[in-house]
């Protein structure tokens, strides 16, 4: 059989203000094609469905389209869970109707599917909590997921019902998915593990170059899971959370972190982006094959001393999104700003880099912070604006310093 991995689509995100959700229709499209092309049998998306817990109408409205497009009439299953940026209970609230249609949305790591048969022939035939087993329409080899959505380390515990609140989460887990492994993943069946959590090597740090996920590790999020505490049985682990592809080493089987679809941040500049197709058979290795998505916006990250020179560049990339940096004797004047932002519709950003009197080591300008609150404020603001703060936005920050 043939599985697609996808991950981390963060339906509804912005960059700055500025609306991905064209880019997301395309490369959501592109996804369907792929998975036609491919005669995919199940899909698994490992979270991070949504970018925030409220997404908007029109990022639904995508995600419903998208998957009842993959299902094919609920003849290929669907298995989603749920991560850091979703709702559980949003994710799982349609789940009556979904179902029906072969979506099955997960949005806790004690979620338990129920038993079914529809008219496509798709079946679950035994579920546990954290875990289904399904028959694929014209296929007799059984399809088992070991399924754990994203949620911190104190609701996982509740989750399990774990009494020794001191025992260490990563063997939790390991005793978890043993336990499931044992009784429901033989040799006859596909195995597969989804996850939305920090894996890595035991020993080895957990990657955090991707800024904005970089909280989720270290303040009260999960804690790190290494990547032997994945049962023997399991072919593959498809992971979501981390928005680059990368494998992550020290488990018996292929465990992928498959990335976005598009690029998020600049931090992800220049990275290409794939979805993952698992070609897999009972009691053998899996084959993955990774296809490069080409829809979505490239972010271009650039550095200017010369305002012409800046715009000259920025007339030769009007396809890209664009942070721009303009290094300088002072902040950036509004007329010269306007012009930068009139020759390009997609800069996100315009990062001054001052050079002046008062430069540190590092040749830039540099911020005392043991300054009063008021001057750290001017220097903010004028970052952020490029010019002084008027007496109207003073008076209004005056007025919050006294609440």
């Amino acid at each position: 059989m043939k599985i697609l991995h996808t991950s981390d689509w963060h339906l509804g995100k912005k960059l700055e203000g500025f609306s991905r959700l064209p880019e997301q229709e395309l490369v959501m499209n592109e996804i369907c094609e792929i998975a036609e092309n491919e005669k995919i049998n199940a899909v698994i998306i490992a979270g991070d469905i949504f970018d925030t817990y409220n997404p908007p109408i029109e990022a639904l409205e995508l995600f419903y389209k998208t998957v009842k497009r993959l299902s094919k009439n609920a003849s290929v299953p669907i298995i989603a869970i749920a991560g850091n940026h979703d709702s559980p209970d949003r994710i799982e609230a349609p789940d009556p109707l979904a179902k029906e249609n072969g979506i099955f949305l997960i949005g806790y790591p004690n979620t338990k599917l129920k038993e079914l048969e529809l008219e496509s022939g798709l079946k679950i035939t035994k579920t546990d909590e954290g875990f289904a087993e399904f028959l694929l329409p014209n296929n007799s080899t059984a399809l088992r997921i070991i399924t754990t959505p994203y949620a911190n380390e104190q609701r996982l515990k509740t989750f399990f019902e774990i009494e020794n609140q001191e025992q260490e989460l990563r063997d939790i887990l390991k005793e978890k998915w043993q336990y499931l492994a044992d009784k429901y993943c033989d040799k006859k069946g596909v195995n597969i593990l989804t996850s939305h959590h920090f894996f890595v090597k035991e020993g080895e740090k957990a990657t955090d170059e991707f800024d904005d996920e970089k909280t989720i590790l270290y303040v009260g999020g999960a804690q790190t899971i290494y990547s032997n505490s994945i049962p023997k049985q399991i072919q593959y682990t498809a992971l979501g959370h981390l928005h680059r592809y990368q494998e992550v080493k020290g488990s018996t089987s292929p465990t992928i972190y498959c990335g976005t679809p598009i690029a998020y941040s600049f931090a992800e500049a220049n990275q290409e982006k794939f979805a993952v197709i698992i070609n897999a058979e009972a009691n053998k290795e899996v084959d993955i094959k990774k296809i490069t998505l080409q829809e979505g916006k490239k972010l271009l990250r650039k550095k200017f001393t010369d305002i012409d020179n800046a715009i000259l560049w920025l007339k030769e990339n009007q396809n890209y999104l664009i942070e721009l940096t303009i290094v300088a004797d002072n902040y950036l004047a509004s007329p010269d700003r306007q012009r930068l932002y009139e020759a390009h519709p997609g800069i996100i950003s315009i990062i001054p880099e001052i050079k002046n009197k008062n430069t540190g080591e590092n040749g830039t300008n540099t911020i005392d912070l043991k300054q009063d609150i008021t001057p750290l404020f001017k220097q903010y603001f004028k970052h952020k604006e490029g010019q002084e703060p008027n007496e109207r936005i003073m008076n209004l920050f005056k007025e919050i310093q006294a609440k």
